[in-house]
């Protein structure tokens, strides 16, 4: 009788077995470019209006049905996020690496002045960073990180905190925005931008 053939042991892998990858569902064509024309829709229509356009008419924007819309994004939320999370990422990432090279005053208000600039120029920037969500709370946490040090360095002001910022940011923008039209409009943001930092500074002795 021949010997049984060898067993060859075989290192059992810690914990369950990992279930096998499922390949991600591919759009048609035809979605694919209905998904594309709805997103640049909702970056222009947020870009102009803010968050309060209506998912209506992005849709007209975009040339298909409010269903069209929802079969790729859930809910206005949900677009939203979509075409703003890249642009607050990258301030997110500004923020840290300023709090990393630059001196605690200047890298807090440099970064103050960046987000006046952007925001003066798409109005979803400041809604973006004040609603609840994933992105208010990246934004929060890296505003907070170069407002503590710019504290700590006696640069600002003690007492304010990030979500006092949001506010004052929210409301300044909302001031420009209800403004009558004028040919002093281009000025209004800088002013106005300025009596909030002055305001942030610590008084002077």
């Amino acid at each position: 009788m021949a010997d049984p053939e060898p067993r060859v042991e075989s290192a059992a892998p810690a914990g369950p077995p990992a279930a096998p990858a499922l390949p991600e569902p591919k759009l048609r064509a035809d979605a694919r470019r209905n998904r594309e024309k709805v997103l640049r829709a909702a970056r222009d229509s947020f870009a102009e209006s803010g968050y309060d356009v209506p998912l209506d008419e992005i849709a007209a924007r975009a040339g298909v049905g409010a269903g069209t819309v929802y079969r790729h994004f859930p809910s206005k939320e949900a677009l939203f996020e979509a075409v703003t999370t890249a642009r607050v990422e990258d301030l997110v990432a500004d923020a840290q690496a300023r709090a990393a090279t630059a001196e605690p005053g200047p890298a807090f208000f440099g970064f103050l002045e960046r987000v006046a600039a952007e925001a003066a120029a798409k109005r979803d920037l400041p809604d973006a960073i004040a609603i609840s969500g994933t992105l208010q709370d990246a934004i929060r946490s890296a505003l907070d990180l170069l407002l503590r040090r710019a504290q700590e360095a006696g640069a600002v002001r003690p007492g304010i905190t990030a979500a006092d910022l949001i506010v004052l940011f929210k409301g300044l923008f909302a001031s420009i925005r209800s403004a009558p039209p004028g040919p002093v409009d281009d000025e209004l943001g800088q002013r106005l931008f300025a009596v909030i930092t002055d305001g942030l500074r610590p008084p002077s002795p």
